[in-house]
C-alpha cells in the first residue's frame, strides 16, 4: 500500500493575544499550512518535480523546512551541536536533491517531529531571548519566529504552485 500524506487542520486565526501568542500561533498556521497542502497526496506525487524549469517538490520543501526548524531553534538559538539533514556537506540545495518516494513519510515524520522538538526547544523562553550568531552578530527568539513565518509564507507560496501542477487543486 502506498503511503498517504494524512489530512491536517490548522490552527484558527488569533487576533487579539500577546505578541508571544500571536507569533506562536502564526507560525503554527503557517507549519500546518504546508502539510495541509501535502494532504492527500501520495509518495510520489510529494517527491514529483511537476515545473520542468526547477528542482521544487511538495517533498523537497518538507526535507528543507525541517532543516530549518532545526537549524533556527536547536542550532542557532539553543546551540544544540547536531549535525545537518539530508547532507554530509553544507550543500544548499540538498534537502531538493536525491528525493526518493520511498522515503516520503520518514521526512514527513521528521518535518513533524522537527517542530515538535522546536517547539520544545523555545517553550520556556521569552521572545526578547537572545543568542549570538557564529559571525558574533546577537538576535533574539522574536527575530527567528518571524524569520520562520516569512520562510514558510514563501515556500507555501511555492508549494500552491506545485500543488496545482501536480493535480489542479487550488486554494489548497
Amino acid at each position: 500500500m502506498t503511503w498517504t500524506a494524512p489530512e491536517v487542520s490548522r490552527p484558527d486565526d488569533v487576533l487579539v493575544a500577546p505578541e508571544a501568542d500571536q507569533l506562536r500561533r502564526l507560525l503554527d498556521w503557517q507549519r500546518a499550512t504546508l502539510l495541509h497542502k501535502c494532504a492527500g497526496l501520495d509518495a510520489e506525487q510529494l517527491a514529483r518535480t511537476p515545473l520542468a524549469f526547477s528542482n521544487l517538490s511538495l517533498l523537497g520543501l518538507i526535507r528543507h523546512m525541517a532543516k530549518v526548524e532545526r537549524t533556527w531553534f536547536r542550532v542557532l538559538f539553543r546551540g544544540e551541536p547536531l549535525g545537518t539533514l539530508y547532507s554530509t556537506t553544507e550543500w544548499r540545495d540538498a534537502d531538493f536533491e536525491d528525493i526518493d518516494p520511498a522515503s516520503a513519510r520518514s521526512d514527513y515524520d521528521r518535518l513533524v517531529e522537527e517542530t515538535d522538538l522546536a517547539r520544545q526547544a523555545v517553550a520556556e523562553a521569552a521572545m526578547g531571548d537572545t543568542f549570538t550568531f557564529p559571525d558574533e552578530d546577537v538576535a533574539s527568539l522574536r527575530y527567528v519566529h518571524l524569520q520562520m513565518i516569512a520562510e514558510y509564507a514563501r515556500h507555501n507560496g511555492h508549494a500552491d504552485l506545485l500543488r496545482q501542477a501536480i493535480d489542479g487543486a487550488r486554494g489548497v
